[in-house]
């Protein structure tokens, strides 16, 4: 039998990633058989998870606040003018912008899928609401995410 050298979960010759860490196996030099001891004392992993700080955690990619932002603004509007009619058109595009979010959160941010679904619901189920109150959310998660791109950046250079 063999096992991944990042989590020692064991996998097949065949595999080309291991379905616990994600780790790419290039072969017989990254996968190795460990001694019995080797994890049997290693704390348990997080499958996959990342360690995140508190910009990840509860930041958003500054294009989709914004995107949230001129949304929520202009269905705001029209709920106000329409009395609450357009009460529908706020939910079909709370949907539409949570996908969106959902989307943009992984390819943009680098959230896992799980992160990203859950600020994807909030931020659609924040849209549906005719108020103007969640912009006290999701704008300072903006700013948290503007510096967490900021950040990102200088650690790349």
């Amino acid at each position: 039998m063999i096992f991944c050298t990042q989590c020692g979960t064991s996998m097949r010759e065949s595999q080309k990633y291991c379905w616990n860490c994600g780790s790419k196996a290039d072969g017989p030099a990254t996968i190795v058989t460990p001694p019995a001891s080797r994890f049997a004392a290693a704390p348990p992993q997080n499958a996959g998870v990342p360690g995140r700080n508190f910009c990840q955690a509860f930041g958003l990619d500054p294009r989709v606040a914004f995107l949230t932002l001129i949304v929520d603004v202009m269905l705001n509007a029209g709920d106000v003018a329409s009395l609450g009619l357009l009460l529908p058109v706020s939910i079909g595009a709370g949907i539409v912008l949570g996908y969106i979010v959902y989307r943009a959160q992984i390819g943009w941010y680098g959230d896992d899928p799980e992160s990203a679904k859950i600020k994807a619901i909030i931020l659609g189920l924040l849209t549906a609401i005719p108020t103007p109150l969640p912009e006290l959310l999701y704008v300072p998660a903006g700013v948290i995410g503007l510096l967490h791109g900021f950040r990102r950046k200088a650690l790349h250079q």
